[in-house]
């Protein structure tokens, strides 16, 4: 078991590392993240949400908040703490034993409760933030990067196609939304892309849901189109090669360049950006050409999260200009080289 701690700029083991290998548990915490380790074994009860330590070495009790973003205070609230104790006489018994260690984090609350108590030789609760949607190669025993990463994610989904050039006919997949930022022009959409010479796949998230056969249809694809969301995440399974076609909402330009802009190149894909004009917004027929929300997204962002997010992530939807859609369009077919 690797631990999650990180060396000094000349080399020399940081004070977390160093209790780590003498106690077989340390806890490091920066600006956005708090990572707590163990290398003894750990009973998890998901039900109370407490790791008791197995370890005589270390008397412990611990508090962490396991998610990456730590100076987000409202994404914080969302996220339940868990309890780190010292388990040598009050744990409760394994009900599941495991032979890898555990790792620790919180999703916001999107994925289902278990509340079994489980066994594991080691643990590591919480991660460690290097940036959106990337690795920091300096930070990782390995130094690996997002690159790595979706070579990891290829060979742990079996995946077949290595490099976009491996895909005869061009293969679009279309990302489809059914309420905010959906695109209102889609089956338009689809005509001009098929138009163009792209096999078009949409992706509902019903379709989304089977992450096993999802990946394996996205890494059959050459290029993947899709407004601002958390579904551009599924570019991680594209091949090498492929494009990333981000729409950008109103609003919403600096989270789209710097969540998936930069880590698309990273991750050896060319990544085009299709910024809507205020008329291809729902807000613009809603507010006016004059109104701050069109003419001055900035002074809605000052408002605060909230009014932000109310406004450009849920209260928007896209009808798509097909000409200028097109163009966009025209320049991902020739890195595909056709």
């Amino acid at each position: 078991m690797t631990d999650s701690f990180s060396q000094d700029g000349q080399g020399r083991k940081s004070e977390d590392r160093v209790q780590l290998e003498t106690t077989g548990f340390s806890c490091h915490s920066d600006l956005h993240s708090e990572v707590c380790v163990t290398k003894k074994p750990v009973t998890i009860d998901n039900s109370a949400l407490i790791a008791y330590l197995q370890s005589s070495q270390v008397q412990v009790n611990h508090t962490v908040r396991p998610y990456a973003r730590k100076e987000d205070e409202m994404a914080m609230e969302q996220v339940s703490p868990v309890q780190i104790l010292d388990g040598n006489a009050s744990s409760p018994a394994c009900q599941f034993t495991h032979d890898v260690p555990a790792v620790v984090f919180s999703s916001g609350g999107f994925t289902a409760k278990d509340g079994g108590v489980h066994c594991f030789p080691g643990a590591i609760i919480g991660l460690k933030y290097h940036d959106n949607l990337a690795l920091s190669p300096t930070e990782i025993p390995g130094g690996y990067s997002m690159f790595d990463f979706k070579h990891f994610l290829r060979e742990t989904y079996n995946l077949k196609i290595k490099n976009v050039s491996d895909i005869e006919k061009p293969k679009l997949l279309l990302i489809s939304r059914p309420k905010t930022r959906k695109f209102m022009n889609e089956d338009e959409m689809v005509d001009m892309m098929e138009e163009l010479g792209f096999e078009v796949v949409v992706a509902t998230p019903n379709r989304m849901s089977n992450l096993d056969n999802f990946a394996e249809v996205l890494n059959s694809c050459s290029v993947m189109v899709g407004a601002h969301s958390a579904g551009v995440t599924n570019a991680v399974f594209l091949p090498a090669g492929a494009v990333l076609v981000q729409v950008v909402p109103l609003g919403l330009d600096w989270a789209s360049t710097a969540y998936f802009g930069g880590p698309a190149k990273e991750m050896g894909m060319h990544y085009l950006e299709y910024k809507i004009e205020p008329k291809e917004s729902s807000l613009f027929k809603e507010y006016g050409p004059d109104h701050p929300v069109i003419s001055d997204p900035m002074s809605i962002f000052m408002k605060g999260y909230n009014a932000a997010r109310a406004t450009y992530v849920d209260g928007q939807n896209l009808m798509i200009n097909l000409v200028r859609f097109r163009d966009t369009l025209e320049k991902a077919m020739k890195f595909l080289g056709h």
